[in-house]
Order: C-alpha cells, then structure tokens, then sequence
C-alpha cells in the first residue's frame, strides 16, 4: 500500500508542469505589488471615513487648508485620536485626496484641499459645484463590499436567461430599482443621489469645451437626468434646445416642474422619448 502511494505521488510530480521562479528583484516587486492590491480596500475605506467625518468640508471652512490640531477640533476628534488621524491624513495625501501643504510658523503639518477633496465638500451653494460624497458613500457602502465579496462564488453558478450581475445575485436587487428601496432606503437615496451628482459634474466644462456640439439640434433627450441639472444647463447655453428628462417615477414624482424642461416618467429599458439625439 505504502508504494502504490509512492507510485501515485511520483506520477502526479511528473504530470504537474514546472513553475518558473521568479529572479531575486522580480520576487521583491510581486511581494510589493501583492501588498498593494491586497491592502487597496484600505484606500477606498480611508476615503470614506473622510467623508462620513467631513473631512474636506471642514478644511474649507478652516480657509482650504489645516493644521492637525485645527482639524481635530473642527472635527471634534479626542486628543487620544489625534495620532491616528494625522496617519489618515497622510495616508490620503499619498493617494492623492489631498495635498500636503507644508508646515506653518510653528511648525506644525499642514493639509490642503486639492481638485479631488474639493468636489467633496459640502454645504456649497455654486452653479458648477455638485458634492461627490453621495457617489463615494454608495460606492462604498457594506453592500457593494458584500457583492464583491460574492464573485468568487458568482463566477460558479450557471445561469440560464439574463445573467444577473454580483449585486443582483448577493442581494436579489438591482440597483436604480424599486427593489433597491427595500433591502435599504438609505442605499437606495444614496444611489440616486450619487449618479445625479456625478452626472451632473463637468456639464458646465462640456458646455464650453463642447459648444458646437450642439449646433443644429432641435431636441435632447437625457436618459436618467435626474432633476435636470444637465438638461437646464443645456437650455441655458442653447435656448433653441427642447430638452425632455426621463428618470424612474421616484425621482420624476420629487421634482417640480420649471417649465423649461419636459420631464417624463418611465424606464430607459422600455421607451425612450423620440427626440434627434439622446444622451
């Protein structure tokens, strides 16, 4: 018995192909990079902590930039955190959510708002400003972790029909559905909240990098716009534009009518408004 065990040992061996090992600095890089991919959620989490804190709205409201002991009053962070949210800080200036701005006179660090931490803020009143932080909260949210969590085993089932996607098949929901109201309310306003703002970001760029775009067009139809931040923008630049919004009837039934923009409710995946171009 003790040698058929051999044997079988010796033939899987010489069925199993040779694995190449990597050289000494090849090795160094794939265990840094390993590190990297295994410890990003850490980004992404360190990006939402600083939203559900306020980190950027405070620091614009300190003048865009900030002391550490300045931001953890502002914030109203024990002293005993205080370490800990300058590794966050610093953490976030590496990737990039915002800048370093060196020290003051009496040599404390300084952090600043950048382009990236500045379209998180809040509680601004401006024509161009749409605050991203719905975006980053739903896009983080337990739920999202969980569907990823889920892929391994989604990748396993068979499916006959429409293939669900993650999200669907870990939650029985879809997102930007009536069914993303019911597992959570919260998600869902987040969700609704996110796309508008994110949509919205950059249209009055567009407006003026893209003028001539909208040369000749007599109707727009903006698929999922939301309150039509967008499509009055639009009318705004190009009075002679008919523009008609279409979104689910939950975000239809809560805006008010401007006259300006056709709002209408219904589902981009059964009909469209007819007009000469859609968006």
């Amino acid at each position: 018995k003790k040698q058929l065990v051999n044997d079988i040992d010796r033939a899987m061996d010489a069925q199993a192909p040779e694995i190449e090992v990597p050289k000494d600095a090849e090795l160094l890089q794939a265990q840094a990079d390993l590190w990297r991919h295994t410890l990003y959620y850490l980004t992404s989490m360190g990006l939402r902590c600083a939203v559900k804190l306020g980190i950027p709205t405070a620091i614009h409201n300190l003048g865009g930039v900030s002391s550490l002991p300045d931001l953890a009053a502002a914030l109203s962070i024990p002293a005993s955190k205080q370490p800990f949210l300058g590794r966050l800080m610093r953490a976030l200036v590496t990737s990039g959510v915002f800048a370093n701005g060196g020290k003051n006179d009496s040599g404390e660090e300084l952090f600043r708002l950048n382009p990236l931490s500045r379209i998180l803020v809040d509680g601004v009143v401006a024509e161009e400003h749409h605050s991203q932080t719905s975006f980053v909260l739903a896009g983080t949210s337990r739920h999202y972790m969980e569907a990823a969590l889920g892929m391994a085993d989604w990748f396993k089932k068979d499916a006959t029909g429409p293939v669900p996607s993650v999200f669907e098949d870990v939650h029985s929901a879809s997102l930007f559905d009536e069914s993303t109201a019911a597992l959570d309310p919260e998600l869902d306003a987040l969700v609704t909240e996110g796309l508008a703002a994110h949509d919205n970001l950059g249209i009055g760029t567009i407006m003026r990098e893209c003028h001539d775009l909208f040369k000749g067009l007599e109707s727009l139809t903006d698929c999922c716009g939301g309150d039509g931040t967008t499509a009055r923008a639009i009318t705004k630049a190009h009075p002679h534009v008919k523009c008609t919004v279409l979104d689910l009837p939950k975000v239809i039934d809560k805006t008010p009518s401007d006259g300006i923009v056709n709002y209408v409710a219904g589902d981009l995946f059964h009909t469209v408004p007819k007009a000469q171009a859609v968006m």
